[in-house]
């Protein structure tokens, strides 16, 4: 298989996690932290389509791991990238297993308690991936403004992950942080998305 082909599978499947993310964030799950047991009651089907979007992202992420092994295998830091993404998956995996349970919960605390479970494993799998993403800035190397956006969306998963913890009143700056990672991880993955399905891999 030709670097092309691998830049663009690599490229088609982060475009695919974006939208399935979007989907089961953005509407599943923040359906059921906004209003937990009318979620459940009135748009159960929605909750589980959102909790196949997570899987679909989950199988995507070992999709893109695999292309971007491959298609930089020559790099000396190739392996260790790899390995954080697939610990990322990983986690995420295991974190969605706490989504299917709330389908089977009759009040608004119990539901809140799966869903909290599930955000808890997903930030824990955050901090790998921004490892992840600091090393594959280090191994991709140009454009310089990716690169750029790729270690600081790096580095804000990781400082996002540890103020969870570390922070008592962290709900008092949660939205700066949302925006502190938001920002850089959208505009950094989605521009490496495109440049891996226009240009990456090109000599040119």
């Amino acid at each position: 298989m030709n670097s092309r082909t691998l830049a663009k599978i690599a490229g088609s499947s982060y475009l695919i996690i974006f939208f399935a993310a979007i989907f089961a964030n953005f509407m599943a799950l923040e359906a059921l932290s906004s209003n937990p047991l009318e979620t459940i009651q009135q748009h159960a089907y929605m909750v589980r389509l959102g909790i196949m979007a997570f899987l679909i992202t989950v199988v995507f992420d070992v999709v893109v791991a695999w292309a971007l092994k491959l298609l930089y295998k020559e790099h000396p830091l190739t392996g260790l990238s790899t390995y954080f993404r697939m610990m990322h998956a990983a986690i995420m995996g295991v974190a969605v297993f706490a989504l299917p349970m709330t389908l089977n919960l009759d009040n608004d605390a119990d539901i809140i308690n799966q869903v909290t479970l599930f955000n808890t494993i997903w930030l824990i799998g955050l901090f790998f991936f921004g490892i992840h993403l600091i090393l594959l800035a280090k191994i991709i190397g140009k454009p310089k403004l990716i690169v750029f956006f790729l270690v600081a969306a790096g580095i804000m998963y990781m400082v996002d992950t540890s103020a969870h913890f570390l922070m008592p009143n962290y709900d008092d700056y949660s939205d700066l942080f949302l925006a502190l990672v938001a920002v850089p991880s959208i505009v950094g993955e989605m521009s490496f998305a495109i440049w891996l399905l226009l240009k990456g891999a090109k000599n040119d």
